[in-house]
């Protein structure tokens, strides 16, 4: 687990806190699709990711399903957090986009190294800035942009996301994380082809534009 923090946080953190991670911690795989973290659940470790995606859903009102950002290599979840540091049930969804490791620190040590290393201050405080932007982003995209724009939107950091042109989701996995029907989303698909912004193939969706 050493070599893989140094890799992945060594920019970041202190020699002595990356040692202190690795005493106390977890390393767990995960699989594309497993559900990391649901509704309602207890949040007791903050995890740290060390390799690939993962999507933080929020349920509206309707009892539907907003996604609210990705996050990535070097990354952590700012709702998870506050919900560790609360000691509150989480009102997040955490769904693998990609199969990846990721590093589970139990919560009590959070608040602990707060005080005692800059580095962890430093990538808390940064970790909520940047996610906090993400969701702005988000209720922006909600707000004032209409669901075509949303989509193009939504594919474009799905391909920055896989580090591919070519997006596997179906067209109802695209409706899900949207909020909207399979209906509406194949109809948008179809424009943009028109457009000549994408290309559908049988089982995949090509960006054709950046």
């Amino acid at each position: 687990m050493k070599k893989l923090l140094q890799q992945t946080y060594e920019p970041f953190f202190e020699p002595n806190l990356i040692d202190e991670i690795t005493q106390v911690a977890t390393l767990k795989d995960f699989e594309e699709g497993e559900v990391l973290i649901d509704f309602g659940d207890y949040i007791k470790k903050m995890p740290l990711l060390i390799s690939g995606a993962i999507k933080i859903l929020r349920e509206d009102f309707d009892e539907g399903e907003l996604l609210l950002y990705f996050i990535e290599k070097g990354d952590t979840c700012a709702m998870t957090m506050a919900c560790c540091i609360g000691d509150s049930k989480s009102e997040i969804r955490a769904i693998a986009e990609t199969k990846g490791q990721v590093v589970m620190i139990p919560v009590n040590y959070m608040e602990e190294w707060l005080g005692k290393y800059k580095s962890w201050r430093n990538f808390v405080f940064n970790s909520y800035n940047n996610r906090m932007k993400e969701m702005l982003s988000a209720i922006d995209n909600l707000a004032f942009m209409n669901m075509e724009e949303r989509l193009v939107s939504y594919l474009k950091e799905k391909s920055k996301i896989n580090s591919t042109k070519d997006i596997k989701n179906t067209h109802q996995e695209i409706a899900y994380d949207l909020n909207t029907s399979r209906v509406v989303i194949s109809r948008l698909l179809k424009a943009l082809e028109n457009q000549g912004k994408i290309k559908l193939h049988r089982a995949t969706i090509e960006l054709l534009k950046p």
